[in-house]
Protein backbone atom coordinates (compact mmCIF):
# COMPACT_ATOMS: atom_id res chain seq x y z
CA UNK A 1 0.00 0.00 0.00
CA UNK A 2 1.17 3.49 -0.77
CA UNK A 3 1.45 5.90 2.14
CA UNK A 4 -0.47 9.16 1.64
CA UNK A 5 1.72 12.13 0.80
CA UNK A 6 2.04 14.67 3.57
CA UNK A 7 1.78 18.35 2.88
CA UNK A 8 4.70 20.44 4.14
CA UNK A 9 4.32 22.25 7.44
CA UNK A 10 5.06 25.95 7.35
CA UNK A 11 6.00 27.45 10.71
CA UNK A 12 6.36 31.04 9.49
CA UNK A 13 3.47 33.20 8.27
CA UNK A 14 2.88 32.96 4.52
CA UNK A 15 3.66 36.65 4.12
CA UNK A 16 6.76 36.43 6.32
CA UNK A 17 9.21 36.49 3.43
CA UNK A 18 7.50 39.09 1.28
CA UNK A 19 9.22 42.47 1.00
CA UNK A 20 7.43 45.47 -0.42
CA UNK A 21 9.31 47.44 -2.99
CA UNK A 22 7.46 50.62 -1.93
CA UNK A 23 7.01 50.65 1.86
CA UNK A 24 3.79 52.15 3.24
CA UNK A 25 4.48 54.73 5.93
CA UNK A 26 2.15 56.56 8.29
CA UNK A 27 3.24 59.98 9.56
CA UNK A 28 1.04 61.28 12.37
CA UNK A 29 1.53 64.81 13.59
CA UNK A 30 1.18 68.46 12.77
CA UNK A 31 4.74 69.08 11.58
CA UNK A 32 5.33 66.64 8.71
CA UNK A 33 8.79 67.97 7.66
CA UNK A 34 10.27 67.01 11.04
CA UNK A 35 8.57 63.61 10.90
CA UNK A 36 10.01 62.99 7.42
CA UNK A 37 13.53 63.43 8.82
CA UNK A 38 13.07 60.25 10.86
CA UNK A 39 12.85 58.29 7.59
CA UNK A 40 16.42 59.17 6.58
CA UNK A 41 18.20 55.91 5.78
CA UNK A 42 15.12 53.71 6.18
CA UNK A 43 14.82 51.04 4.87
CA UNK A 44 18.29 49.72 4.17
CA UNK A 45 17.75 46.92 1.68
CA UNK A 46 20.56 46.21 -0.71
CA UNK A 47 21.20 49.85 -1.62
CA UNK A 48 18.20 49.99 -3.95
CA UNK A 49 16.19 53.21 -4.11
CA UNK A 50 12.63 52.95 -2.82
CA UNK A 51 9.64 55.19 -3.22
CA UNK A 52 7.65 55.59 -0.03
CA UNK A 53 3.86 55.48 -0.01
CA UNK A 54 3.23 58.06 2.72
CA UNK A 55 -0.07 58.68 4.48
CA UNK A 56 -0.36 61.75 6.74
CA UNK A 57 -2.65 62.12 9.76
CA UNK A 58 -3.02 64.93 12.26
CA UNK A 59 -1.69 64.58 15.80
CA UNK A 60 -5.13 64.28 17.36
CA UNK A 61 -6.58 61.83 14.80
CA UNK A 62 -7.26 58.28 16.01
CA UNK A 63 -5.62 55.34 14.21
CA UNK A 64 -8.60 53.06 14.88
CA UNK A 65 -9.94 53.30 11.32
CA UNK A 66 -6.77 51.75 9.81
CA UNK A 67 -6.59 47.99 9.28
CA UNK A 68 -4.13 45.87 11.25
CA UNK A 69 -0.63 45.71 9.73
CA UNK A 70 -1.52 48.24 7.06
CA UNK A 71 1.80 50.13 7.36
CA UNK A 72 5.43 49.05 7.32
CA UNK A 73 6.42 51.96 9.56
CA UNK A 74 4.55 54.58 11.54
CA UNK A 75 6.10 57.74 12.97
CA UNK A 76 3.85 59.73 15.30
CA UNK A 77 4.38 62.70 17.55
CA UNK A 78 4.11 61.99 21.27
CA UNK A 79 0.46 62.04 22.30
CA UNK A 80 -0.89 63.66 25.43
CA UNK A 81 -0.80 61.63 28.63
CA UNK A 82 -4.52 60.91 28.33
CA UNK A 83 -4.15 59.42 24.84
CA UNK A 84 -0.85 57.58 25.35
CA UNK A 85 -2.30 54.11 26.05
CA UNK A 86 -4.70 54.29 23.11
CA UNK A 87 -2.00 55.61 20.77
CA UNK A 88 0.53 52.90 21.64
CA UNK A 89 -2.11 50.17 21.32
CA UNK A 90 -3.24 51.43 17.91
CA UNK A 91 0.33 52.09 16.73
CA UNK A 92 1.40 48.51 17.43
CA UNK A 93 -1.75 47.23 15.71
CA UNK A 94 -1.48 49.19 12.44
CA UNK A 95 2.30 49.18 11.86
CA UNK A 96 4.98 46.52 11.73
CA UNK A 97 7.46 49.08 13.12
CA UNK A 98 6.62 52.20 15.06
CA UNK A 99 8.24 55.25 16.52
CA UNK A 100 6.87 57.88 18.87
CA UNK A 101 8.83 61.12 18.85
CA UNK A 102 8.82 64.14 21.14
CA UNK A 103 8.73 67.55 19.57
Amino acid sequence: MNAPQRSPIRLAPITGGLVRSNPKILLGGNHQPSLLRYLDGWPKRGGKPHAFLVHFTSADQSLAHFAANSFDLAVVQAPTAERLDECVRELTRVARQGLIVRR
